[in-house]
This record gives C-alpha cells, sequence and structure tokens, in this order.
C-alpha cells in the first residue's frame, strides 16, 4: 500500500513521530495492540515498526522512530524523510499480542520500546484492564508520549525511570516482577540487554514462560571480521514435495530454498518478527532466532529459517 506522510512530529530527543495515510484516502486495515507494519525505505531497505496510534483510527498509521547511530540505515533514512513524501507499507501483523485471558499485565518498556507498550496500556485502560506501566529511558528528554501517558486514563498507573536519577529512584526489575499475582502476563520491549536483563529477573522469581511476551527490534550484530563459518552445512528435505536442498556454511535456509526455486516469505531476516516461522516435522533445530520462547525451542517443532539451522544433518520441514 502506498501512504504519504501526513505529518511529523518531534516527540522526544532523536525520535521522531511518523503519521503514514493512504494516498487513495481509503480507510486503513484494523489492527490490535503490538501489531507492526513493514515500511519499504530507499535503497531497497525493508524497516519494521510498531504502530503507536490508537487502533480505531482508520484514516492513518502512526509509528515513531529513534535515530540510533549504530542502526542499519533505516532510522537515518526515516529521519531524513520529510512531510509529503511517500512510502510503501505492508501489513499490519501482531506477533506480540495482548493476552485475553490475562487477570493482569505488566508492561515495561525501554527507550523507543514504549511504542508497542504504549498502545497496549491505552487499550488495557478503556477497557478497565489490570495494568502497569514501567518506562525506562536515559534522561527525561529521551521520554516520548509524556503527554498520552499523562491522560487521565493512563495517570497513576504508569512509572517513568530515568537513567540520570539516584540510585534508590531506577527501575528495579527484580522488585518490579516479584511475586506475581495469579494470571498476570508480563510484555518487555526495548534495546536487547534491558530485555535480557527483565525476562532474567521474572525468570527467577517463578514467572510461567508461557506468560513471558517480548518483541526485540533488531538482532546483536554477529562479529563476522574474521570470515571464519560458523556452522556446518546441512540438508533440508521438503516433507510435501519431496525435494531435498543442500544448506552451505555460509548460507540461509531461506536463502538456500530462494535458489532452488522455494520462497519463504520473510520481513526482518533476523529471526525477530516470525514471519517466516516454519513448521519442523524432524530434526534438531538450532535455534538463533530471539523471537521463540525457551519452552517452544525446546519442542523443536518450529523454527525461523532466515537465521536458524540445524544441528543434524537434515532437517524435514512442513513445506
Amino acid at each position: 500500500m502506498k501512504t504519504g506522510i501526513r505529518r511529523i512530529e518531534e516527540v522526544a530527543d532523536g525520535i521522531r513521530m511518523f503519521e503514514l495515510a493512504p494516498l487513495d484516502g481509503t480507510p486503513l486495515p484494523h489492527y490490535t495492540p503490538g501489531a507492526h507494519i513493514d515500511v519499504h525505505l530507499p535503497a531497497g531497505l525493508v524497516r519494521q515498526y510498531s504502530l503507536c496510534g490508537r487502533p480505531q483510527q482508520s484514516d492513518a498509521y502512526v509509528i515513531a522512530v529513534q535515530n540510533d547511530a549504530a542502526s542499519r540505515g533505516g532510522s537515518r533514512a526515516m529521519h531524513a524523510l520529510q512531510v509529503g513524501d511517500t512510502l510503501r507499507i505492508e501489513g499490519p501483523r501482531n506477533h506480540f499480542p495482548l493476552a485475553h485471558d490475562a487477570r493482569h499485565s505488566v508492561l515495561l518498556a525501554g527507550g523507543i520500546g514504549i511504542t508497542p507498550l504504549l498502545s497496549m496500556a491505552e487499550r488495557l485502560a478503556q477497557t478497565q484492564a489490570s495494568f502497569e506501566l514501567h518506562y525506562c529511558v536515559r534522561n527525561r528528554k529521551r521520554a516520548a508520549f509524556l503527554d498520552r501517558l499523562d491522560a487521565l486514563d493512563l495517570r497513576g498507573r504508569c512509572t517513568l525511570y530515568t537513567d540520570d536519577a539516584p540510585a534508590d529512584a531506577r527501575m528495579d526489575f527484580a522488585r518490579v516482577v516479584r511475586d506475581p499475582p495469579p494470571g498476570s502476563h508480563l510484555y518487555v520491549c526495548g534495546p536487547s540487554g534491558f530485555m535480557d536483563h527483565a525476562l532474567d529477573a521474572a525468570k527467577q522469581a517463578g514467572w510461567v514462560d508461557s506468560h513471558l511476551h517480548r518483541e526485540y527490534f533488531s538482532a546483536p550484530t554477529a562479529d563476522t571480521r574474521d570470515n571464519t563459518p560458523t556452522a556446518h552445512a546441512f540438508t533440508v528435505r521438503l516433507a510435501r514435495s519431496g525435494k531435498v536442498v543442500r544448506v552451505s556454511e555460509r548460507e540461509t535456509v531461506v536463502q538456500a530454498l530462494a535458489a532452488h526455486g522455494v520462497r519463504i516469505e520473510t520481513s526482518c531476516e533476523q529471526g525477530v518478527c516470525g514471519t517466516c516461522l516454519t513448521r519442523v516435522l524432524a530434526g534438531d533445530p538450532e535455534h538463533r532466532d530471539l523471537y521463540l520462547t525457551d519452552d517452544e525451542r525446546a519442542r523443536n517443532d518450529q523454527f525461523l529459517p532466515c537465521c536458524s539451522r540445524s544441528r543434524s544433518d537434515e532437517l524435514v520441514l512442513d513445506l
């Protein structure tokens, strides 16, 4: 779908909000909190951005992008855009939905990770559900959407933490996740280190893995300066057609299959978004994604072929 940038607003230091409206004026597809869209940028870049507007709005999608110096180019490309520029988008998709059976929800946002959790908080407030939102930033100038967080329906349920505050006023993960009420669900989004710390604290506090929900923005960058292979070759057998494809040390399963005319839909190509999730019928996957939970990985009945590989000599896929 072709959209035009209708509005750009600086919502915090280094963070811009973009309002994308369809060029033909048709209503946009509805989405649920936690959803994202794929944005096609110049030079062939495709990036995923969480929708942080209000889902009932049908004339525009709202995303927010942090200008990250360590990014792979997507944030710089977004921050170079101006009102009136056009962008092709796909979606929305939701791999980070709210659990409908949650009796209480704990939302933990780090930096730009506030984007999906803001929509979640507003939805939970609208339905009078039990929840709390904890938002961590470097300093108050880096906190986005403070006006919405201070709205009447969210006031008192959101706590802002800054890294420059006194030690006793900073985020204490162990305290926040301690003694979860029965039926609680935890949602975490932000930088990888923030998320790992939060999830580790939750597991130590006894949270059930199926009640831990996360959304990573990107996978850690691997150090490949010595160009040494980090995996062995293996074969993939496609159960429906019987086709057997060899995957070399230096290509992904997605790339190997594409070279033989088998296309798997991908988006992030980093094991973050879950778009390419594929059923495994036999074999031992080597999970390298950030999408599956520990319990899902242990079952070994699905994997993400954009990044994950095989410990066994062959994987049999439901393709």
